[in-house]
């Protein structure tokens, strides 16, 4: 077992997408989605003030990406032009601007020193998706 501290906030997003595919099925006609999503932030040692991160910083990062997605179709986004915006993928996105915003500084300097990311974006009480990435 690896030896690993993590702190997670949440927050959610309601967005509107469609997909193309017939795997996809009724969920190929526009219609709405609102995910639960968390953000794990995960380090081997703590910083300097004995944190994993700013639990504050963090939330009002999570909150800031996501706001970038709320009460959005998705379909309209250019960014997302010909892309299934599956849970999963959406799942990255999130992860992904997160990692960029901790390279950034914006969650304070004792976040450089994260190793990873994980993101959770719940569907519902019974179905999620996750994508993890190092920093």
């Amino acid at each position: 077992m690896i030896d690993v501290f993590s702190v997670t906030v949440r927050d959610h997003m309601m967005i509107a997408h469609s997909f193309r595919g017939e795997v996809f099925g009724p969920a190929q006609r526009l219609h709405g989605a609102t995910y639960v999503v968390d953000a794990a932030f995960r380090r081997a040692e703590l910083d300097a003030d004995n944190l994993v991160v700013d639990i504050g910083l963090a939330s009002q990062q999570l909150n800031d990406v996501l706001g970038q997605f709320t009460y959005r179709n998705l379909d309209d986004e250019a960014e997302f032009a010909g892309v299934n915006t599956s849970t999963e993928a959406l799942a990255k996105v999130i992860a992904d601007r997160l990692a960029e915003r901790v390279h950034a500084g914006a969650l304070g300097e004792g976040a450089r020193g994260l190793a990873g990311i994980a993101v959770t974006l719940h569907e519902s009480h019974i179905a999620w998706a996750s994508y993890e990435r190092s920093l």
